[in-house]
């Protein structure tokens, strides 16, 4: 990858400020950081702008008439002792509860199925980011960051790149550009792996070999949140 270039340094370093970057591209900026004077100026400047946002706002004091409306609902203290009510009306407060529980388990349980697991952004020829891909538990969810027009006959192609391996596909990308690519089993397990990402050039269908048949147009490698 081409770090010389400056909306790349520039997006990177405001990555790291903020502290979005993934621990394994954390420690490569990092270590770019050591000989690059520049790379840390522009990195100074992120945290110089993030700074103001972690100041502390000023004391104040609380009106009178705040604390008067305080003490006017908690004085005098008076013990209400709650009629017994039917077993009728205790069973369906028994249901909202079991209800409301069950709603808050779906809830984390959707949650931990939309939290992505890897991502990853594919550059171009040029070096220039060009696509952003996040892996769910068993779907990619891919944003192109440039406008990419195709002729009918063609589609792009999404591989992984074991290393020292063949590329193995992924599937097609989506006809909008934005959308899901649905992983099977054998696929999920392949990103639990340090592997590259390419998308190529394929007749309109994909890859009639299995393999890629046309120009890599973007790639990038697959990393961990």
């Amino acid at each position: 990858m081409n770090y010389q270039t400056t909306t790349l340094r520039r997006a990177l370093a405001a990555d790291y400020a903020i502290g979005l970057m993934p621990a394994t591209a954390r420690k490569r900026f990092e270590h770019l950081l050591l000989d690059d004077a520049a790379l840390r100026t522009e990195l100074g400047h992120w945290q110089d702008a993030l700074a103001s946002l972690t100041g502390t706002l000023p004391e104040r004091p609380v009106p009178d008439h705040v604390w008067a409306g305080i003490k006017a609902r908690i004085e005098p203290q008076v013990l209400h002792v709650p009629a017994k009510k039917p077993f009728w009306m205790n069973f369906r407060l028994l249901a909202a509860a079991c209800a409301v529980v069950l709603a808050l388990f779906v809830g984390v349980l959707y949650q931990r199925d939309n939290t992505a697991q890897y991502n990853a952004t594919l550059v171009n020829a040029s070096q220039q980011p060009a696509l952003r891909i996040q892996a769910f538990a068993d779907y990619l969810q891919v944003e192109p960051l440039t406008t990419v027009v195709l002729e009918p006959t063609r589609a792009m192609e999404l591989w992984a790149v074991p290393a020292g391996g063949k590329p193995i596909s992924l599937g097609l990308m989506p006809d909008s550009g934005k959308g899901r690519i649905p992983l099977s089993k054998e696929q999920q397990a392949l990103l639990t792996a340090p592997l590259t990402l390419a998308v190529s050039l394929e007749p309109r269908g994909g890859s009639p070999t299995g393999q890629p048949t046309g120009p890599v147009l973007y790639q990038g490698a697959l990393a961990t949140r």
